[in-house]
């Protein structure tokens, strides 16, 4: 995602917002107001307005219904989701990984995209499509890599991350892919990038077996909890659920290594996979 191609779409998110404004004062309500309709706060309804957040589907789909405008904030909101690089059940997502302040992170299976080499995001684009051409593939690439740098900027998310040991495992792209993605996620955790821990076989058992789950906070609005289904998605931002969810989170990361052990299990699987690749 270019920075021009994504400058256009806040223009748009700000057209969209600029169009809500207007036809809100028009109607006579206040943001407070029309967020009581919508069953969402009036500072979201601020957030709107300003392009800071953007509204999930039904959201629109109620604002249209409070202000009478026959679907036109519907339509708007699809044509802009239709625009983006992304999968539309994660397109708001990635908005507000780029917004939020904080990240909290566990992962199952796999390593997540914010930390994907290349070829590791490859290979996981070919095995969900074995029949996509080659462009559609590098366009899914491009999209992924584009999130990256979101962890290098001087506003960088404090990014939090728990691996199950499973994830280490699974040789996606054989195993010099695998010894080039753990050291990836090596390297980005001594540079402090990010924290990560493993949760280990050993634990057995434990309070998200096979959910993966995403908090975000943010400086300006409440946290939120991402996670992901098959071909969707779920945006929890219910305070007792964030909170319900924030517990099962310090569950997982009191069962998990340490940091510095479980780098050493990560360097130790990865020079593992450099020897298997090595011998191959």
């Amino acid at each position: 995602m270019a920075n021009g191609s994504h400058g256009s779409r806040q223009a748009a998110w700000e057209f969209f917002g600029a169009e809500l404004k207007r036809r809100r004062e028009d109607a006579g309500l206040s943001q407070s107001a029309l967020g009581v309709r919508v069953f969402v706060s009036g500072g979201y309804v601020g957030q709107f307005e300003q392009a800071i957040r953007r509204p999930q589907l039904d959201v629109a789909q109620r604002i249209d219904e409070a202000l009478q405008t026959g679907g036109f904030f519907e339509r708007l909101w699809r044509k802009l989701i239709k625009e983006q690089p992304y999968e539309e059940y994660f397109a708001h997502v990635a908005e507000l990984e780029r917004l939020a302040t904080k990240l909290c992170e566990f992962e199952p299976t796999l390593v997540p995209g914010l930390l994907q080499t290349p070829d590791y995001a490859r290979a996981l684009f070919v095995a969900s499509d074995p029949f996509a051409t080659d462009e559609r593939i590098e366009e899914l690439l491009r999209a992924r890599m584009d999130r990256a740098p979101l962890l290098k900027g001087a506003t960088r998310p404090v990014y939090w991350l728990i691996l199950h040991e499973t994830a280490l495992c699974v040789p996606v792209g054989g195993p010099a892919v695998m010894a080039d993605q753990l050291n990836h996620l090596s390297a980005m955790a001594r540079e402090q990038h990010l924290l990560v821990q493993v949760l280990p076989f050993a634990v057995g058992a434990h309070t998200k077996m096979g959910k993966m789950m995403k908090l975000m906070e943010f400086e300006d609005a409440p946290p939120t909890v991402y996670t992901e289904g098959v071909y969707s998605s779920t945006l929890l931002d219910d305070p007792a659920v964030v909170r319900r969810v924030q517990e099962s989170y310090d569950l997982l990361r009191a069962a998990s290594l340490p940091s510095e052990a479980s780098l050493a299990l990560i360097d130790s699987v990865a020079e593992d996979y450099r020897r298997c690749a090595s011998t191959t």
